[in-house]
Formats: structure tokens, C-alpha cells, sequence
């Protein structure tokens, strides 16, 4: 189990990968946001990005899965309260094979809640070229190691 102790400023983390294919790409924009240049291959290809393209909101989403896969499976995560400078920087497409890397820019105790800190990340995630696709920086809380012989609720046996 990883606390919030275990966190420390420049730290960087790396993902496994994820592949899309055509047709996550079209049933998430179908879903979620029905732009013809995400849910129509003819549209798309007369578009400005000459060709299908994930939705930001997927790449989001599957940037979230590796996140927490690789940073929060296995931690005392408790949340965030949101995220700061969200960049979609260039198109996901077909066939792109994203993977994440994530530096710990900021450790911070609470003042107001002793059993927690928050942790500012800044995500990158990046194409099979090693380009960047999107950035964010997400926050979030994080639950410090309990004391020894504390119970799950942080009491005293």
C-alpha cells in the first residue's frame, strides 16, 4: 500500500499501454460526444484533422484508467477535488498506443485533516512516437500511513 508519505516531489511513474481501435473511438463518441470528425469516418476525413479522432473526453478517460492503474490501485487515494490545465495537444487516432507518465510536482500535508495530504501531479499522456497528447495536472488526496497499532479508522487498540 502506497501512502502519502510515499510520494516524493519529482518522482516519475510510468503506465502500461493502451491501445484504441476504431471502434472504441466511435462507440465512446457516440456515447459521449457525438461529433461528426469521432463518429463518422467520411465526415472526419473532410474535417480539419483529415481523419477520425478519439474525443478528448476519451483520451480523459482512458488517461484515467492508466493513471490509476499505474499510481492509485494500490494506494490510500481518497478522491480529488479536481484538476488544473487540461491541454488536448494533439489528436488521438485508430491504432494509437497511449501510455502515461506521471511527475509528482507537489507533496502537501493538510492543516485542517491530519489523516490525509494532497499530492499535484502533472500527467503526460503520449503516442507509440513518444509524443504528448494531452496534459493535466490532476490533484489529489491521499491518506498518510497509519500509526503503528492503529486500527483501519486510525484508533488506538
Amino acid at each position: 500500500m502506497r501512502y502519502f508519505e510515499d510520494f516524493k516531489v519529482g518522482e516519475v511513474i510510468e503506465s502500461g499501454t493502451r491501445t484504441l481501435t476504431k471502434d472504441e473511438i466511435m462507440a465512446f463518441a457516440r456515447e459521449f460526444d457525438p461529433q461528426p470528425f469521432h463518429t463518422d469516418e467520411a465526415a472526419a476525413r473532410e474535417s480539419i484533422y483529415g481523419g477520425l479522432i478519439a474525443s478528448g473526453w476519451h483520451s480523459g478517460s482512458l488517461m484515467m484508467r492508466l493513471f490509476y492503474e499505474s499510481l492509485f490501485r494500490d494506494s490510500a487515494s481518497m478522491g480529488s477535488p479536481g484538476i488544473d490545465e487540461l491541454r488536448w495537444l494533439k489528436p488521438v487516432r485508430p491504432g494509437d498506443t497511449l501510455r502515461l507518465r506521471t511527475t509528482v510536482l507537489e507533496v502537501i500535508e493538510s492543516r485542517s485533516k491530519p489523516d490525509r495530504g494532497l499530492v499535484r501531479n502533472f500527467c503526460e499522456l503520449l503516442n507509440q512516437a513518444g509524443e504528448v497528447v494531452m496534459t493535466l495536472k490532476p490533484v489529489n488526496f491521499v491518506g498518510r500511513r497509519p500509526a503503528r497499532g492503529a486500527g483501519a479508522a486510525g484508533q488506538t487498540r
